[in-house]
């Protein structure tokens, strides 16, 4: 796992794509702080700009680090889930402008993969974690079934968990500086 590691952070650090287990599907993950890299995802998915892309980041510290006022409620939802979930918040901070939404809020998922995890740590930055899929496809449940043009497009391959099946994408919910909160996918 720590070649693994110390490769993805070398193709990240030269704003690279990586193709990467994650504790629920497959994702193509570059440096969210990188906005050309950010630009890559897009290509390669042929997805509008105009939806966003997930951030992974390894503990609450660092999530506090990228999101201007962390709910309350967000730690107890996050404690409390049973499923990896991913949370919207509001005014997210020194990350690329390219993956705030037009209302600016940004999902974000702690992950508890723990080569995610690790990978991060070291990386020190949060990750884009979208499916590896082209937009509108169906999403992988194996690595065998990521579409070639998917794998040719990226830097790196991650040589980890080929065989195994993935998990269900995250919930989402949306929560609001106001207090609200909004699932939007279970």
């Amino acid at each position: 796992m720590k070649t693994e590691i110390e490769n993805c952070i070398a193709v990240l650090k030269k704003g690279g794509l990586i193709l990467y287990p994650t504790d629920t599907v497959w994702g193509i993950g570059c440096d969210a702080t990188n906005p050309d890299a950010v630009d890559k995802v897009f290509k390669l998915k042929q997805r509008s700009d105009e939806k966003s892309l997930i951030c992974l980041v390894h503990d609450f510290k660092m999530l506090n680090e990228y999101v201007e006022n962390v709910p309350e409620v967000a730690y107890d939802i996050l404690k409390y889930a049973k499923k990896p979930t991913t949370i919207i918040y509001d005014d997210p901070i020194r990350v690329a402008e390219n993956i705030i939404a037009a209302d600016n809020s940004l999902a974000i998922r702690v992950t508890k993969d723990e080569f995610c995890k690790k990978m991060i740590q070291r990386f020190r930055r949060p990750l884009v974690s979208t499916s590896a899929n082209i937009s509108g496809e169906k999403t992988p449940q194996s690595y065998a079934e990521i579409d070639p043009l998917i794998l040719e497009g990226v830097d790196y391959v991650v040589n980890l968990q080929h065989e195994k099946k993935s998990g269900k994408p995250s919930a989402i919910i949306k929560l609001k500086n106001d207090g609200s909160v909004k699932v939007i996918r279970q």
